[in-house]
């Protein structure tokens, strides 16, 4: 379902470069990004103005603005780039670039993405000071959905996910050092979670971009829950029980 309530409409008069944004079809980038957004509001991963999504379309990058309550957000509310010369080929006429911009940017220029996400949520929070480095998991199905990324296929049942963890700093853009640093260190990755911040997630089309956030998320979440009962994620099988309290099994 696109976006085309007029929440946040801005002033009637079209512009040229409007047409980049203006489409009746839903799977254009400017309705997606809105259908997402509300979506990742609607799940608390982007709650405020907090967070944000880009996504390519040939040589075009649309990106979500700053300052703008997610779950209100209209195609009007685009920024749009060309990925080869860092120019805007089209900005709304209220809001600022996103701050994400340059580590989106990283996602398209380092792994080719063609979508790139980022949330605020509180199981990729909580992990982020649950572990030092990175954060493993494995022996879980869900892994399944997630690809290898350094060759073709997927993860398997018996496979560790690791997601690198860089630290946080005062400002978003502050960040792109540390996240292409981490690109570099893992090329087995699709994810990097900020200390006490959130995650950034990108994958080959936005909707493989969507899948593998909800498969991060859902074993972030996951991971917490196992830590609160002693059990460390990245365990092999059948050792949960040299963890749990032996009355569980009772």
């Amino acid at each position: 379902m696109s976006c085309q309530c007029n929440h946040t409409k801005e002033s009637e008069t079209e512009r040229p470069e409007d047409a980049l944004i203006t489409s009746t079809d839903p799977s254009h980038p400017a309705n997606l990004i809105c259908e997402l957004c509300r979506l990742f509001y609607s799940n608390g991963w982007v709650t405020g103005t907090g967070g944000g999504i880009s996504i390519r379309s040939s040589n075009l990058i649309y990106i979500a603005p700053s300052g703008v309550q997610k779950e209100r957000m209209i195609p009007e509310n685009m920024f749009v780039m060309d990925l080869e010369t860092k120019e805007y080929k089209r900005t709304p006429k209220v809001y600022k670039p996103s701050a994400c911009t340059p580590l989106f940017l990283s996602a398209y220029t380092m792994r080719n993405a063609g979508a790139c996400i980022h949330t605020h949520s509180q199981a990729a929070v909580m992990v982020s000071l649950l572990y030092e480095k990175e954060f493993k998991i494995a022996n879980i199905e869900q892994i399944k959905a997630l690809p290898k990324v350094t060759e073709p296929g997927y993860l398997g049942f018996f496979d560790t996910l690791t997601i690198p963890i860089i630290e946080n700093t005062a400002h978003e853009e502050d960040l792109t050092d540390a996240l292409q640093q981490a690109i570099k260190e893992y090329p087995g990755t699709t994810a990097v979670l900020v200390r006490r911040h959130g995650i950034y997630v990108w994958g080959e089309t936005v909707w493989k971009a969507k899948v593998y956030n909800e498969a991060i998320d859902y074993l972030l979440e996951l991971a917490v829950e196992m830590k609160s009962f002693g059990i460390p994620p990245h365990i092999d099988i059948g050792q949960e029980s040299k963890y749990v309290d032996p009355k569980i099994y009772n």
